[in-house]
This record gives C-alpha cells, structure tokens and sequence, in this order.
C-alpha cells in the first residue's frame, strides 16, 4: 500500500527564497540614493542650465545669422555657425558637471556633521566606508552620466527644433542631421565628461571630500589654503607655479602635457576616441592612488568625528 509523504519536495524547498534574504539591505545602494534626496542640486541644477540653454537657443532659431546656417545646411551646405551652438551646449553641461562636483564634494561630510545628521546615519548598520565611497561616487560616477544624459537630450531637442525650422522652410534634413551626427555627439561626451571630468580630477575631489570632513567650518577657505600656500611658496622661492597650474590643469581636465590633450580628451565627434591614450597616461593612475588615499583618511575621519 503507497503512503502519500507530507514532506515538500525537495525541488519545491529549494526553490523557496527567504523573506529575510529577499529583503537584504543594500547599504551601498541607499546611501547613493540618500546622496540624491539630500543633495537635488545634483540633477536640479544640469535641468536647470539645459532648460535656460533650450529657450535661448529656440529664440535663437529666428535670427538672421542662424537661419542662414540652417539653410545652408538644408541645401547641402556646410557652415560652421550651425555647430557653435551644440558645441555650447556640451561645455555648459562639462561646466555645471565641474562646478556642482566642487560645491557637492566641500559639503559633503561637513553638512551631515553640522546638521547633526551623522548620529543618525552612524546608528544604522551602513559603514564609513559605504558612506564615504558613496559620497565619492557622487563626482565620479553619477554627476558624469547625469550631465551626460542630460547633455545628449538637450542635444537632440535642439536637432529636432532645427529640423522643424527647416521643413517649414521646405529644405531637407538630411544635411542637419549627417553634419551634426547625434549618437557620436552623445558618444563622445560621455567619454569626455567620465574622462576629463570625473576621472582625470579625482584626486581634486577626494582632496575636497577629506578637507569637507575634517573643517568645522569654512571648507572652501580651508581646502583652497594649502593650495594657495604651496603656490606661493613656489612662486617667491623658485620663480614657478607648476603646482597650481598642475592642481588646476587636473580641475578643469587638461593634460600636463598640452600635446597629449586632443589625443586623452577628444572634443571633435569626428574624432576617433582612443582610449588606450587616456588609461596609459601614468598621471592617471597615480592620481586615482592619491584619490584612494585622501578616501581613506575621510573615512577614518569620519569614523572619529562627531557633530560641530
């Protein structure tokens, strides 16, 4: 006689997934997005600047000058003039990605210890290291691919608006679109921005972030200072300012060597993007270890500092 079990199958428990592992905190993951709630700046401000760009440049789309670059373009000819406004565009977003990365990176650990906010993130189970690494992912990996994305669709709006003046006008398309190449513009500043804006300055950054956890007050003022006594330094005794050209060679992304900088940071779509030129550079890696160890200390300051 067959006695039915009223065992679960194995297969069936084996597919069961724990409530408490299904539910598994994700430390790194929340304090990226606690980053976002506490700091909107972060995407308010790249919104803000492309929408002041957009409404100047449809304005712009009634001038004189532009109608003629748009018509030569809509008749197969080239002129230069029609590209100066989405070259604009992409160097406003390279500004604001620069500036917000600067502001973000003073106030990061300061605000949390002048709010008093630092008892509160200490008490949940999310380590220095997590929060201070999320931190740094703020100007290294979310403000570029923000920038980025926001830069490639005010790109295309302004395409599409020039592509409307153009059918009004009963001229083609064809020369818009084939002389101003979207996907490689997009393409190439992403590339531009993670390299030269994000990677290239992140010694910069994690300099700012140790000052931002370190200073009970005045962190532009104390993080600047240094720089600024070094300079001097320099200037009085040797006659030279290699090191503040340097630090802000690194700010605004140029390469010490100026013949290295169309090869490193392409600015032409046309360009063919070499990036064994970029990650070859020794300057990038020992900046990427001076970054590491200016991480460091802010965690280990953080992990003894208490609130101002």
């Amino acid at each position: 006689m067959n006695t039915q079990s009223d065992a679960i199958p194995e297969s069936f428990d084996s597919q069961r997934v724990s409530p408490a592992a299904s539910l598994a905190p994700q430390p790194f993951y929340w304090s990226v997005r606690r980053e976002l709630w506490e700091n909107r700046s972060i995407y308010l401000a790249p919104l803000a600047i492309a929408a002041v760009f957009l409404l100047a440049f449809l304005i712009s789309l009634v001038r004189p000058a532009h109608l003629r670059a748009l018509t030569a373009l809509g008749r197969g000819q080239w002129y230069d003039a029609a590209a100066e406004p989405y070259d604009l565009a992409a160097e406003l977003m390279m500004l604001t990605c620069i500036l917000v990365s600067v502001f973000y990176c003073l106030d990061a650990l300061h605000s949390e210890r002048r709010d008093r906010s630092i008892l509160f993130w200490k008490s949940l189970p999310v380590s220095d290291i997590t929060a201070v690494l999320a931190k740094a992912s703020v100007p290294l990996i979310i403000l570029p691919l923000l920038t980025s994305v926001v830069g490639a669709l005010l790109q295309l709006i302004m395409m599409l608006a020039s592509s409307a003046v153009l059918l009004g006008r009963g001229l083609s398309m064809a020369g818009l679109w084939t002389g101003l190449p979207w996907f490689q513009m997009s393409g190439l500043l992403l590339y531009h921005i993670l390299t030269a804006h994000a990677l290239w300055p992140a010694p910069v950054y994690g300099w700012m972030l140790l000052v931002s956890g370190w200073a009970r007050r005045a962190t532009f003022l104390w993080a600047t200072l240094p720089i600024v006594a070094i300079a001097v330094i320099e200037g009085i005794g040797f006659g030279s300012a290699h090191f503040l050209g340097y630090v802000g060679n690194r700010l605004i992304g140029v390469p010490s060597d100026s013949s290295t900088a169309t090869k490193m940071f392409p600015t032409n779509p046309m360009t063919h993007i070499m990036p064994g030129s970029f990650f070859g550079e020794p300057g990038l890696w020992i900046g990427l270890a001076v970054t590491a160890l200016f991480l460091a200390a802010a965690v280990r300051l953080r992990r003894y500092q208490g609130p101002i």
